[in-house]
């Protein structure tokens, strides 16, 4: 196994050092100022504490696993590919941004089911004008560091590109427009005479659905289970992350940090390449 160390700052030679005395790796390279690997290392207790704390991200990484053997990567959308929550943002828009964030808070910690919270927040955005969904994607999305990166390391080595999310259709069809997705879904709101109805249209894309949605695209591609990513980062992604082989928890919740392959706790979306990408 070869242990990845990563992070956002040039990492100091002496936690690399110290790092590669606790893995008793062979030999240690450096990749760039930002990236090293040390070869044939072993898991050592005392690993993961001594990387948050100095603001690495790490991950054991077999030596001949790369991205070409995968087929499918799965995404979640809000806080993963994309920076913000958009119903939060959406809120803003009426003034009910803490109500609203507050439940959404609690749902990616788990404490409530994801259904009722959707319900819930969509509720509270009853009669709003549906141009406040064009403003939150105008003004306020952002795609989170290293999103490019990432995608093109992806179709470069032909890993199909699935956006699936508890989140609303009309984000999620325009960034797989935007940005060269190969499928997406989400959920979508009822929309009556220009204002948002307070209700969510058909079944709701919840943790099992997400869960579905990844195992239908990776049937539909002729994939084994081992050839799909899946990134999340919050609770209501852990059903969809458990269907991969490999699962990534990106600036996620403790809860899906303690059950993915990986967490980026720090470094960008790019942090996948680094991984799997040499």
């Amino acid at each position: 196994m070869n242990l990845i160390l990563q992070a956002l700052h040039e990492i100091p030679s002496i936690q690399v050092e110290h790092l590669a005395k606790l893995s008793n790796a062979s030999r240690v390279e450096l990749l760039t100022p930002h990236l090293y690997r040390l070869r044939d290392a072993k898991p050592h207790a005392d690993i993961a504490a001594y990387c948050f704390k100095n603001r690495l991200d790490y991950g054991f990484v077999a030596s001949d696993k790369h991205l070409s053997d995968f087929g499918l990567m799965v995404m979640d959308m809000d806080s993963t590919l994309i920076s913000i929550e958009c119903i939060d943002e959406i809120a803003d828009m009426q003034g009910l941004k803490p109500q609203v964030a507050a439940i959404t808070e609690s749902a990616m910690r788990g404490e409530i089911d994801f259904a009722e919270s959707l319900r819930r927040r969509v509720g509270l955005l009853k009669g709003l004008d549906e141009g406040a969904l064009l403003r939150v994607y105008d003004e306020r999305l952002k795609l989170n560091p290293g999103a490019e990166i990432m995608l093109a390391e992806l179709k470069k080595h032909g890993v199909k590109t699935l956006l699936v999310s508890g989140g609303f259709v009309f984000f999620t069809e325009r960034l797989k427009a935007l940005l060269g997705l190969d499928f997406a879904h989400a959920n979508e709101l009822e929309i009556v005479n220009g204002k948002l109805a307070g209700k969510v249209c058909g079944k709701i894309v919840d943790a099992q659905g997400k869960a579905d949605w990844l195992n239908r695209v990776r049937e539909e591609l002729g994939l084994k289970r081992e050839q799909v990513i899946a990134m999340g980062d919050g609770a209501n992604d852990l059903k969809m992350m458990a269907q991969a082989g490999v699962s990534i928890a990106y600036h996620a919740k403790p809860v899906v940090r303690e059950q993915a392959s990986y967490s980026l706790n720090f470094v960008g979306l790019d942090g996948l390449v680094n991984l799997l990408g040499h």
